[in-house]
Order: structure tokens, then sequence, then C-alpha cells
């Protein structure tokens, strides 16, 4: 059963990954909506009896082909979009992990156009979803 992702019901709940190598972390460009064009980590949805964590190494293999191993759960970030009649267009609770590589070689797949390795400082260079940077910023990562 697909989710109604668009003018939900109820929250829905998703993961982002935050995948570090060294001093750099992997942007992704997305591909679909929401945000579609903009930079942000690998994630996605959390399926039906599925672990938030088995999720987000799931997601971060689908989008990147990268196994990864989570380190720790970073936090928590609301990603509420309104339409222009101020109706709720979108609702997700991403909850964001940092992971390392444990094998696999780089490639964008699934809902990344593009990927790459940057450091906290070349954050601004990229046009981040908002959700990311605000999350980013309240957390202490985003480059002042």
């Amino acid at each position: 059963m697909s989710r109604q992702r668009e003018y939900p019901t109820r929250p829905i709940a998703g993961v982002g990954v935050m995948i570090r190598d060294g001093e750099r972390y992997l942007l992704i460009k997305r591909a679909a909506n929401p945000d579609k064009g903009l930079w942000s980590v690998p994630g996605g949805l959390v399926e039906v009896g599925e672990r938030i964590e088995d999720a987000a190494v799931r997601e971060a293999l689908e989008e990147t082909c990268l196994n990864v191993e989570l380190v720790k759960r970073l936090g928590v970030v609301d990603k509420i979009e309104h339409d222009e009649k101020g109706e709720v267009y979108y609702h997700f609770v991403i909850i964001q992990y940092l992971a390392v590589v444990k094998s696999g070689d780089m490639c964008p797949m699934d809902d990344a156009l593009e990927a790459e390795w940057v450091t906290l400082d070349q954050l601004k260079d990229y046009k981040l979803t908002n959700s990311l940077k605000d999350f980013l910023i309240d957390i202490g990562m985003y480059p002042s």
C-alpha cells in the first residue's frame, strides 16, 4: 500500500543519513519532490514493520550503493510545507543519523540525480533543502 505523501492525514516517518568519510559528508541532489533539484542527505520513508535504523541503512544503500554503519542518532527534524491556501501539503518527521561507509562504491541511484562528497565548509556552496539547512544550523554543523 502506498502512502499519501501530498496532503497527508497524519505525519509520515522518514529517515535521513549523514554519511561521513573523514572530514567529508555525502550530499545528494534530489530527483523527486519534495525538494526536487535541491541538495540533501540520502533518506526516505520508513516502511510499515521496519525499524527506523534498518530504514536508514536501506535508504543509504538504495540511493548511493553504499553499505553504511550507523554511528549515532543526530536528532529529529520536522518537514512541514503548506500550499497557497495554507493547507498542509507535506508533513514528514525525519530522524537524522550519522553513518560511516562499511563497503561499496558511491554511485547515485534511486532518488538521487547526483552525489558529491563535501566538507562542512562547502555546504554554503550548495542549495540545500530548508529542512536540512535548518537541522544543520540547530545542531551546529552548518558553517557560520
